[in-house]
C-alpha cells in the first residue's frame, strides 16, 4: 500500500544530523504527532481507566482478596431477582421492537410512498429528541395513569372504561418506544433514502406484490441500519433510567438501572454488588452488539447505505393512502401534541388538576414565578450550561483529532482508535457513573463533588456522537485540498486552521449543538456524581418530582423544551447559513 502526501514528512525538512537514534526520531516527529499522541492517550484514560477501576472494584474485596461476593448480594438466587432481570430484558427488548415498528414503518411511508403529511412525520422525529425522558415520564404520567390519566378519564366517559395504565411493564414499554421512535425513524429514512430503487423496480416488473417487494428486496437491501438501530435503541432502553423509576417502582416493576441507584443510595455503599449490576448491564449490551453485528449492524455505520445519491419513485398506495395519513395525524398527537399540551397545562396549576372549566380559572403563573426566584433552580441551569458548553466543546476537538486519524490516515492502529471513540456508546450511562465514582473516590485527585467530574462523564459519554458528526464532515472535504496546502509548503497546524476546519465546520457545528442538547438532558451519570450544591438540571427536575412538586417540573420542562429549541434553530440556521442541507 503506497504513502500519501499526509502521511510523508514535509518537503525540504531536514532532521538535521544527529549523533543517537533517539535526536534522528525525535528530529521526525511533527506537531502532528504530538497532538494525535495526546489525544489517543486522552481517549484511552477516559474510556479505559473508569471500566479498568470498576472491573478492579468488583473482583477485589476490601482486604485485596479476588471475590465474587458483590454478584451473590447483587443477584441472590430468589424470585425478586429474576423478576427484576426479566423485567430489564422485556422492557429493553419490547421497547425495541415498538420502536422499529413504529419508527421504521413510518421511515418506509416517507421516503417510499405518496403518503400525505411528510412535513409531520419531520416534526414528529425532531421534537421528541428535544424533550428529554426526564420530562415525558411525568407527561405521560397525567396522559395514561389509572387513577388521574387524561385519556383514560375520555375513555371512561365514551365507553366506560380505563384501559391505560403506564405503571405497567407495557406501559414502560410504550412510553420508552414513543420517545425512541425518532431515532429509528431519522437512521432508517437516511437508509431507505440512500437505497437503489432500482432493484425493486425490476422485482415489480417481475411480477412480484407490493408485500414480497417489501420483505425480499427493500428491507434485505436496509439490514445493516436496521440491525444497528436496533441496537442503539436496544443499548438506550437498557440504560435508561427515568422512565423505569418514574413509572416502574410505583407499580413495583424493578429493573437491573433502578435497583443499582438505589444500592448507591445505601451506607455503607457496596461498590463490589453495584460492580456487578453494572457489568451485568454491560454483559447484555454486548450480547446485543454481537447479535448486530451478526446481522451486519454496527453503531457506527447503522445510517449509512452507500455514498450514491437515488430518487425513488414513490409508491401510490391508493385507497390505504388516507388511512395511512390517520396513522400518522394519531402519531404526531401522540407523540408531540398531547405530551406538549399537557406539561404547558399542569405548569400553570398550583395543583395538577383534571381539565375542567373549573381547573381553567386556577390557571397562574406561579410555577414560573418561583422558578426564576428560586436560586437553586437558577443555579443548576447556570450549572448544566457550563457543563454541556465545555463537554460539548472538549468532545468535539477530541473526536475532530480521532476522525482525522480515522478518515485521513492509513496508521495501522486508526480502527483500533475508532473502536475506542465509540465503546462508551455500548456502556449504560449509569455503569460509566459508577466507575467513575470508583475513580474518582480512590484518587487523590480533587475532583470528586465538583462540576469537573460530569465534565469528564458528558465528554466521555457524547464522543461517539462527536465521531459521528466529525468523520462524516472530514470524509465530505476533499484529501487533494489538504495535500495541494502540504506541498504548498502549509504545516499540519496550518492546513487544519485555514483549510479543513473551515470546510468541515457546518459538520463540526451541528455535533456540537447536538452534544450540547444531550448534555442539557442527562440524567444516568449525572444522578451518581453530583454533590448537593452542584446539581445540574436533570438533577433538579429529578428532585423536584421525587418531592411531589409534579406542576414545577411542568415548568422548568416547558422552559428547558424552548431553550433547546432555541438551540436548534440557531443550529438549523447556522447550517443553512453554511449552504448545509439538513439531513
Amino acid at each position: 500500500m503506497t504513502q500519501t502526501v499526509l502521511d510523508r514528512p514535509p518537503a525540504g525538512h531536514d532532521p538535521g544530523p544527529g549523533p543517537g537514534i533517539l535526536r534522528r526520531v525525535l528530529g521526525r516527529v511533527e506537531a502532528k504527532h504530538v497532538v494525535v499522541a495526546v489525544v489517543v492517550l486522552l481517549l484511552g484514560y477516559l474510556v479505559l481507566v473508569p471500566l479498568g477501576f470498576l472491573l478492579w472494584r468488583t473482583f477485589v474485596a476490601d482486604d485485596g482478596s479476588a471475590s465474587l461476593g458483590g454478584f451473590a448480594r447483587a443477584f441472590p438466587n430468589d424470585s425478586d431477582t429474576w423478576a427484576m432481570i426479566g423485567n430489564t430484558l422485556a422492557f429493553a427488548f419490547g421497547s425495541m421492537v415498538v420502536s422499529m415498528v413504529i419508527g421504521g414503518g413510518f421511515a418506509y411511508l416517507a421516503e417510499r410512498t405518496d403518503v400525505p403529511f411528510r412535513r409531520l412525520l419531520s416534526l414528529s422525529a425532531l421534537i421528541p429528541l428535544i424533550i428529554p425522558a426526564i420530562l415525558y415520564a411525568p407527561a405521560w404520567i397525567f396522559l395514561g395513569s389509572s387513577n388521574i390519566g387524561l385519556l383514560n378519564n375520555v375513555t371512561g366517559f365514551l365507553f366506560g372504561i380505563r384501559p391505560f395504565d403506564v405503571y405497567s411493564v407495557w406501559g414502560m414499554i410504550w412510553v420508552q418506544s414513543l420517545h425512541s421512535a425518532p431515532i429509528v425513524f431519522l437512521l432508517l429514512s437516511a437508509a431507505f433514502r440512500a437505497a437503489d430503487p432500482s432493484m425493486e423496480e425490476a422485482a415489480r416488473v417481475a411480477g412480484l406484490g407490493r408485500w414480497r417487494v417489501l420483505t425480499r428486496i427493500t428491507l434485505p437491501m436496509v439490514k445493516p441500519a436496521l440491525a444497528g438501530a436496533a441496537l442503539i435503541v436496544f443499548v438506550q432502553s437498557l440504560e435508561v433510567f427515568e422512565i423505569p423509576t418514574f413509572l416502574g417502582l410505583s407499580g413495583g416493576h424493578y429493573v437491573l438501572t433502578s435497583k443499582l441507584y438505589y444500592l448507591y443510595q445505601e451506607y455503607p455503599t457496596d461498590y463490589q454488588a453495584i460492580g456487578a449490576i453494572g457489568i451485568g448491564l454491560l454483559v447484555i449490551a454486548c450480547v446485543g452488539v454481537w447479535l448486530a453485528g451478526r446481522a451486519g449492524g454496527s453503531l457506527r455505520e447503522s445510517g449509512t447505505i452507500s455514498g450514491k445519491a437515488f430518487r425513488p419513485r414513490r409508491e401510490k398506495l391508493g385507497r390505504g393512502r388516507w388511512v395511512a395519513a390517520l396513522f400518522v395525524l394519531g402519531y404526531f398527537v401522540l407523540a408531540v401534541v398531547l405530551p406538549l399540551l399537557v406539561l404547558l397545562y399542569s405548569s400553570l396549576l398550583k395543583n395538577y388538576e383534571q381539565p375542567s372549566l373549573q381547573a381553567m380559572g386556577d390557571l397562574n403563573l406561579d410555577n414560573y414565578r418561583t422558578l426564576f426566584g428560586d436560586s437553586g433552580i437558577i443555579r443548576s441551569f447556570e450549572h448544566t450550561a457550563i457543563v454541556a458548553v465545555c463537554a460539548a466543546t472538549a468532545a468535539m476537538v477530541l473526536s475532530a483529532v480521532a476522525s482525522w486519524v480515522v478518515v485521513r490516515t492509513r496508521s495501522s492502529g486508526r480502527r483500533l482508535l475508532d473502536a475506542l471513540a465509540f465503546s462508551p456508546l455500548v456502556i449504560p450511562g449509569l455503569v460509566f457513573g459508577v466507575a467513575l465514582a470508583v475513580v474518582y473516590l480512590r484518587t487523590s485527585l480533587p475532583i470528586y463533588g465538583t462540576l469537573i467530574i460530569l465534565f469528564i462523564a458528558y465528554t466521555t459519554r457524547f464522543i461517539p456522537y462527536g465521531m459521528r458528526y466529525a468523520g462524516s464532515a472530514l470524509a465530505t472535504v476533499s484529501a487533494e485540498l489538504e495535500e495541494s496546502a502540504h506541498v504548498s509548503g502549509a504545516r499540519w497546524f496550518e492546513t487544519m486552521r485555514r483549510v479543513l476546519l473551515p470546510l468541515a465546520a457546518p459538520g463540526l457545528i451541528g455535533g456540537w449543538v447536538y452534544i450540547l442538547i444531550v448534555s442539557f438532558r442527562e440524567l444516568q451519570s449525572s444522578i451518581l456524581l453530583y454533590t448537593p450544591g452542584k446539581e445540574v438540571l436533570s438533577v433538579t427536575i429529578f428532585q423536584e418530582y421525587q418531592d411531589g412538586n409534579t406542576t414545577l417540573v411542568s415548568a422548568i420542562g416547558v422552559v428547558l423544551v424552548v431553550v433547546l429549541t432555541v438551540l436548534v434553530v440557531i443550529s438549523q440556521l447556522i447550517s443553512a447559513r453554511r449552504g448545509v442541507r439538513n439531513q
